[in-house]
């Protein structure tokens, strides 16, 4: 229960503030934000347990502390505030005045730009899947498709082989360069951070700095849905910017705790769960360019499959 005492003390001040924004009504639409966000990232937790596992204890706690400053106010407050001043080209001031005061139109802006944020984080999403999915595994969960991958592991690149070819068949039925543009900077994102990881760790072992970029990055690929998702609950930036930052500290505690009590190695089937999670995201991130999908289906699959998973580990122990 320790790990997550700071995440109750930060939900504490966040209803607080909420209460003070909205009255009771702020109260209940921020609970109900903390609860999607929750739903909506827990895959991620159990992706950032696995990685957190070989980084140091000192960057752990920059993970909660620092990690979280830019989780709520960067990614949930900043980010789509940078991407509606670019879309509209609104100076950043002018942009922040519209999202406190017309928020409205900063949600009827930050709609037009959906694509290109569906099309980054889902080619990002797609290659962390991927890579898993294609590297040779001591544990195997679903053996077919699982062998069958890593057969085809061994073609050198093969991960970003079919992210391009992807991208080409969604870039040739949008019809839209800008998203082109985006789709292609999500791989480089991530092909950039996993470069230099594998450059500054001989082992190729995410840790430190990189670590902690990449943990950022992905967790900026989760948050996306979540951010345009949250205003169909709510128009109010900072109650949206609460709610999430509320779901996101909880993530991040429940992701130490699965670390420093050895939950991956316990279930050892809960990894698999998360990436196919994370995999069926990606497409479905792609997919929303062109179809409208709610949120409520790719938060339902995804603890679906964490709840399959898990079970079927725990059936393993037995």
């Amino acid at each position: 229960m320790r790990y997550f005492y700071f995440s109750f003390f930060i939900a504490l001040v966040g209803i607080v503030l909420a209460y003070f924004i909205g009255g009771i009504k702020a109260v209940y639409l921020t609970s109900i934000l903390a609860i999607l966000e929750i739903s909506l990232s827990f895959d991620n937790a159990v992706v950032n347990a696995k990685i957190l596992k070989s980084m140091d204890e000192v960057w752990r706690k920059r993970f909660l502390t620092w990690g979280i400053i830019i989780a709520v106010f960067g990614m949930r407050f900043i980010f789509p505030i940078l991407i509606v001043a670019a879309a509209a080209n609104l100076g950043i001031i002018e942009t922040i005045k519209i999202a406190l005061y017309e928020p409205h139109k900063y949600h009827e802006i930050l709609s037009k730009t959906e694509d290109l944020i569906y099309a980054f984080g889902g080619a990002f999403l797609w290659m962390v899947f991927s890579e898993f999915l294609f590297e040779e595994k001591e544990v195997k969960w679903i053996k077919p498709i699982e062998n069958t991958a890593e057969k085809f592991g061994k073609v050198s690149n093969v991960a970003l082989m079919i992210a391009i070819f992807i991208g080409i068949i969604v870039v040739y039925y949008a019809k839209d360069y800008k998203v082109a543009i985006a789709y292609f900077l999500g791989l480089l994102s991530y092909s950039f951070i996993k470069g230099i990881n594998e450059f500054l760790n001989s082992d190729g072992v995410k840790n430190g700095l990189m670590g902690l970029i990449y943990l950022e990055v992905l967790d900026a690929s989760f948050s996306f849905d979540g951010v345009i998702g949250a205003f169909a609950i709510t128009s109010n930036i900072l109650l949206i910017m609460i709610g999430l930052g509320i779901g996101a500290m909880f993530v991040r505690s429940l992701t130490i705790w699965m670390v420093e009590k050895g939950v991956l190695d316990e279930y050892k089937y809960l990894e698999h769960g998360a990436h196919y999670a994370i995999g069926i995201l990606a497409v479905i991130m792609l997919l929303k360019i062109f179809f409208e999908i709610e949120e409520v289906v790719t938060g339902t699959l995804g603890l679906l499959l964490l709840i399959i998973a898990f079970i079927h580990s725990k059936i393993e122990s037995k």
